[in-house]
């Protein structure tokens, strides 16, 4: 991987963690003194709009580390890593399509079940990506002249 590609998935993916982390803080655990308030905190729409608008970059992160990343080591046959990839790779469907229907469903229920999916599969994205990286890490220590990431 180039290290603009790095640079690509590792901030948009802090960006859409950041404020999908702070968004669920701001829903499920801050509650406003007001009974009939539907935001429970004044930046709960600002980082809403924040998280919705950052997801589309990590979207195309993960299409160019597909291209780039994860289809030229499979054909080599590579086994390094490969297990943290699939996991990656397996949570990743998941985590956008449940994104997206959070935003276009209109029944309560199936708002719920989609946001469930949605932060499960975020969650196991996330650990699959430390996992991933901290293998990588490992690999270019004990072989300081291999790529970590080829």
């Amino acid at each position: 991987m180039s290290s603009f590609e790095k640079w690509l998935l590792w901030s948009a993916t802090a960006a859409v963690a950041a404020t999908g982390i702070l968004l669920g803080w701001m829903k499920y655990f801050v509650r406003s003194s007001d009974p009939y308030a539907v935001v429970h905190h004044p930046l709960q729409p600002l980082v809403l709009k924040a998280h919705v608008l950052s997801a589309p970059f990590l979207v195309f992160a993960a299409g160019v580390v597909y291209t780039r990343h994860v289809v030229r080591l499979w054909r080599t046959g590579r086994p390094a890593g490969r297990r943290s990839g699939i996991a990656i790779l397996a949570t990743l469907g998941p985590m956008v399509l449940s994104g997206y229907a959070i935003q276009t469903f209109t029944s309560d229920t199936w708002v719920f079940r989609a946001a469930i999916t949605h932060i499960a599969a975020s969650l196991l994205y996330l650990v699959g990506l430390g996992i991933h990286r901290a293998g990588a890490k490992a690999r270019a220590r004990r072989d300081p002249v291999a790529d970590p990431d080829s």
